[in-house]
């Protein structure tokens, strides 16, 4: 079976899926066919059901949870790696009322967090994620939230950090901050859910056992990426909830769910569990 495969070219991605798209591990009769996209880009088409499997903000899987499930491997979970609120000059939330907030996309956990966070609305601008803090820069957006590799650049730029918003996330639930997993068609049968789950898990094992192989091949879509950024995006993105969700990784996205329905987020009439059945 051949199965499109949707994953963004930032390094935890790449980094996780080098094993399983060159033949590194055995995939028992499963090809995989790679659409890679910035992680919007890839919202956007789970949420037109185009691709099998894809990596997807949890703020878009909110919305697609009835034709999706989530895997027990490959997402982005942590403490200590949300998006961050930043500004070119010094400003307390406050005076963001009324004001412009550029935004990596609609669908992206980081809106989802910026709402989370901010007490009354504000004017957002999209934006590509690598082009935020030039939007700031140029003034065109008074504050932006930067996601990925951005956390370990943007004061080299003169930006301010206005809040962290992951920060402000543990603090208010005490979970870790479930920023992007990676989900399958529930039209596809649960076996083959649950064997690209298992595929991916060892694809992570043999990417942690074997980086100076790895590397080269995240190092193609992170060109213009300093060596050691590239490292701390992998070290800090993928971790032990990306090899296996586990218990508290799944009470970390119900915590979500839960402030998803809050916001108005989750279509009523999805009762199905989000999680994959085994």
């Amino acid at each position: 079976m051949n199965l499109s495969l949707g994953f963004s070219p930032c390094p935890n991605d790449t980094f996780i899926f080098y094993a399983l798209l060159h033949q590194k591990i055995p995939t028992g009769g499963l090809t995989f066919e790679p659409v890679i996209a910035d992680v919007e880009a890839l919202n956007l088409k789970a949420n037109r059901c185009l691709l099998d499997i894809t990596k997807i903000s949890f703020n878009a899987f909110l919305a697609v949870a009835d034709q999706y499930v989530l895997l027990d491997s490959g997402a982005a979970l942590g403490r200590g790696c949300g998006p961050l609120l930043i500004s070119k000059n010094e400003c307390s939330v406050d005076e963001l009322r009324g004001q412009t907030v550029v935004i990596p996309g609609e669908k992206t956990t980081a809106n989802f967090l910026l709402d989370f966070f901010l007490p009354f609305p504000v004017k957002k601008l999209i934006k590509r994620f690598d082009e935020i803090e030039n939007s700031l820069l140029s003034g065109e957006a008074d504050a932006g939230v930067i996601i990925h590799e951005n956390r370990f650049t943007y004061a080299n730029r003169g930006l301010r950090l206005i809040q962290d918003l992951g920060s402000y996330w543990e603090t208010q639930t005490g979970q870790p901050i479930p920023l992007g997993g990676i989900i399958a068609k529930r039209s596809l049968p649960p076996h083959i859910q649950i064997q690209v789950s298992d595929l991916i898990a060892r694809s992570i094992t043999y990417a942690w056992a074997h980086p100076d192989e790895v590397l080269p091949y995240v190092r193609q879509y992170a060109q213009e990426m300093n060596e050691d950024v590239m490292q701390q995006h992998i070290n800090l993105y993928v971790n032990e909830y990306t090899a296996d969700l586990g218990e508290f990784g799944r009470k970390a996205v119900e915590r979500f769910f839960q402030a998803g329905r809050e916001q108005g987020r989750v279509p009523v009439a999805n009762t199905e569990s989000i999680f994959l059945g085994r």
